[in-house]
């Protein structure tokens, strides 16, 4: 888990202070996962002891990740399964609709909404 926390940091844009949220693991409480999180800037999360509700999100997209992409091939290798996460969680960011998001998918929405945020400016 250490390993894969520093190659997520190391893709930090500069000023990104990321929330971290994980279980009770005994990992997510070690020592070390607080150095990592402190050496990069970001804030951990953790879910209320026997309460999946407080991880409802990343639940939800593993189980979507689970019924739309995992259960549905065989993996020869673990590259195989590596390259078929990478591209599910591509495609569920940049293609998959959803229609709690009004029919967008979520870097759509995300874009959509961002653009919709920003204060006007004035002009002279």
């Amino acid at each position: 888990t250490n390993e894969s926390l520093t190659n997520a940091c190391q893709g930090l844009r500069p000023g990104q202070k990321p929330l971290v949220h994980t279980d009770q693991g005994f990992q997510y409480q070690h020592v070390s996962w607080a150095a990592i999180l402190a050496k990069h800037g970001a804030t951990p999360s953790m879910s209320r002891k026997g309460n999946c509700w407080d991880n409802a999100m990343a639940e939800n997209f593993f189980g979507q990740l689970k019924s739309e992409m995992f259960y549905l091939q065989k993996f020869d290798s673990v590259e195989d399964l590596k390259k078929a996460i990478d591209e599910y969680i591509h495609w569920y960011n940049f293609e998959r609709i959803s229609m709690r998001l009004g029919g967008l998918a979520p870097m759509e929405y995300r874009t959509k909404t961002a653009t919709a945020e920003q204060p006007a400016t004035a002009s002279c």
